[in-house]
């Protein structure tokens, strides 16, 4: 009989997909060789998705893992008017049920379980009416899936939409301090209203699961782990059990005899600590009026930086493109910071930069991946959060973990709010260390570190959890060594 076989359902979206296949690579290590991986791909809804993620498959093909990847056959966008890109992630998803479950039904291994990812969660029912163990992965934080159970409370999903709706008061997510409005996720709050009730759908369904596999540990979100283990944020009904196993960062090999990025070698001939690095994430954009604005706080904070600059969407696509830097920039401005700041307009290798001794703080729009590789390599933070869950990941990082220095106008997200360039011309320099808190967040920043990576070794919490999941997917019910 061929070797059981864990099915991954994976969102297309990078910090989704790697994440979750990141992850399915260590379950693979800890088995010891007892399991194999199937991971099933979905058609990606636009064309740049899709190549990312024929590009992210091509290179797990020659990782040396038992990975198998089937692609399932494309369906036809939802034609409903969806009030947010999340609503129409979920109804896509869901015209997929029946070629999930065809899919299944065909392989020749016994399936073990099958992991979804959170978007994924509305095809949970597929591994129900298969008779087979489901999991959630969960690739955000410990706060958001706190929040998320929470809403399947009665009246706490009205309750929230109001408090949205008036921008003001607190909100209760168990293990956090009362969390202010403005730190609501994006995705929950503003013209986006609805969404409130499909993560509540969410929370449901993943009450419905065998287990939550959840990119974070104890070490990083003690509080709200331990919220949701003693089962309060659905009082009465017990959550499932949350395996921690982050933190899980995906790290691609580079080519042999690959020269170093044109970044990496800029940041070769800068002195260690010297630079403030600027990046929003694989989606994020600033419009024209805060690009300026940005520009003549660096400008005049005199602080050595290297900021990734996208260019606004074309033709009607939500994915950046490369900047025009003749006319996104102040004239002049590249002139007066040249050797002390360079502007990459194109994608960076993120990881690399923040590994990089020279870099002493990172101004970013808090995607879990981005904070997490920022722990990694203990880069204090500069929370500038934009949508999805990133307000409630900056409120974690300036009130819970410490590492972060606030950002006076957080509140971002709204059209007519640009946070001016005095205000981060001083939040820069509080980052670098000229403020008391930008030098306890740096030291909080290497603390965390080493938590990070005391985590995932044997015997950290990381490295158990992952030890105790896999007892109950491994066939014979324990893991091997790894």
């Amino acid at each position: 009989m061929a070797a059981a076989t864990m099915v991954f359902l994976p969102c297309w979206g990078s910090g989704h997909f790697m994440s979750m296949i990141t992850a399915g690579k260590r379950m693979l290590d800890a088995s010891g060789g007892a399991l194999s991986l199937t991971v099933l791909v979905m058609q990606a809804p636009t064309p740049a998705k899709a190549s990312e993620v024929e590009d992210h498959v091509r290179r797990e093909s020659s990782s040396g893992h038992d990975i198998r990847v089937i692609n399932l056959p494309a369906v036809e966008p939802p034609t409903t008017d969806c009030v947010a890109p999340e609503e129409f992630t979920f109804r896509y998803i869901q015209l997929q049920a029946s070629h999930v479950e065809e899919a299944i039904a065909g392989l020749s291994s016994p399936v073990t379980a099958i992991v979804f990812d959170l978007f994924c969660t509305p095809l949970l029912d597929v591994a129900g009416d298969l008779a087979v163990p489901r999991y959630a992965y969960f690739a955000s934080t410990g706060a958001f899936l706190a929040l998320t159970l929470r809403l399947t409370l009665a009246g706490i999903r009205e309750d929230l939409i109001v408090r949205l709706k008036q921008t003001e008061g607190t909100v209760d997510v168990p293990g956090l301090p009362p969390v202010p409005v403005s730190y609501m996720p994006a995705c929950l709050s503003g013209s986006k209203i609805g969404n409130c009730e499909w993560f509540e759908y969410c929370g449901r369904r993943l009450m419905d699961t065998s287990g939550i596999i959840i990119n974070s540990s104890v070490e990083l979100e003690p509080g709200v782990l331990t919220a949701i283990a003693d089962g309060r944020c659905v009082p009465g009904r017990p959550a499932p059990t949350v395996y921690a196993i982050g933190p899980v960062i995906w790290f691609a090999a580079a080519p042999e005899h690959q020269q170093p990025h044109a970044c990496v070698q800029w940041l070769d001939t800068q002195p260690s600590g010297s630079v403030v690095f600027l990046c929003f994430g694989s989606n994020g954009v600033l419009d024209a009026a805060q690009v300026r604005e940005v520009a003549a706080g660096l400008e005049r904070g005199g602080h050595r930086f290297l900021w990734v600059l996208r260019g606004a969407p074309a033709g009607g696509s939500r994915h950046p493109t490369d900047a025009d830097l003749d006319t996104a920039l102040p004239t002049g401005f590249l002139t007066r910071t040249r050797g002390r700041g360079l502007v990459w307009p194109a994608w960076a290798p993120q990881k690399e930069i923040l590994a990089h001794p020279a870099v002493g703080g990172f101004v970013t729009h808090c995607g879990w991946n981005s904070i997490l590789e920022s722990l990694w390599f203990g880069v204090p933070m500069l929370p500038w959060p934009l949508y999805g869950e990133q307000h409630l990941n900056a409120f974690e990082l300036v009130r819970e973990m410490g590492v972060a220095v606030h950002l006076k106008n957080m509140d971002v997200t709204e059209a007519d709010m640009v946070v001016e360039a005095a205000e981060v011309e001083a939040a820069v320099r509080g980052l670098m260390g000229g403020t008391e808190g930008g030098r306890k967040a740096k030291e909080k920043a290497a603390d965390m570190k080493d938590a990070c990576r005391n985590a995932v070794v044997e015997g950290g919490s990381s490295y158990v959890a992952l030890r105790e999941l896999m007892r109950g997917l491994c066939p014979g019910g324990v893991a091997p060594s790894p």
